[in-house]
């Protein structure tokens, strides 16, 4: 089964990796170190480790406080919000300069609907004949 991507916050006692590149709450590395020695430095400060980098070697591991996760999750939470979204919609509709009165309030509350629901509304207006 494919790899999901876990949410961003502390891994607690379950460290797959032997070997481990872990870095203090302040940034500074601390160098690699085995599991059980990381273990230990988390539970005499009373953090938490965090998984930073799983895709080199070893996985870079951060200790951080429970407000340190927090703050990292509203971070990255605010930038998920900012980037734009890969199934952006973009909804078109045409109007004619000769729509009849039913129609176009029709046609205006779809796009308030659409609307409401951050999608992209493209507007149209042709002539009529």
């Amino acid at each position: 089964e494919p790899r999901r991507k876990t949410a961003f916050g502390s891994v607690g006692r379950r460290i797959p990796y032997r070997i481990l590149h872990v870095i203090n709450q302040d940034g500074e590395s601390l160098g690699n170190m085995h599991r059980a020695e990381a273990l230990k430095l988390m539970d005499q400060h009373d953090l938490k480790l965090v998984l930073l980098r799983e895709n080199v070697e070893p996985p870079v591991y951060r200790l951080m406080t429970g407000q340190q996760i927090h703050e990292e999750q509203l971070r990255r939470a605010e930038k998920k919000k900012a980037s734009p979204k890969p199934g952006m919609y973009i909804k078109e509709l045409s109007f004619s300069s000769a729509i009849a009165k039913n129609d176009f309030e029709t046609k205006t509350k779809q796009i308030a609907q659409w609307i409401e629901k951050k999608y992209h509304v493209r507007i149209t207006i042709r002539q009529a004949k």
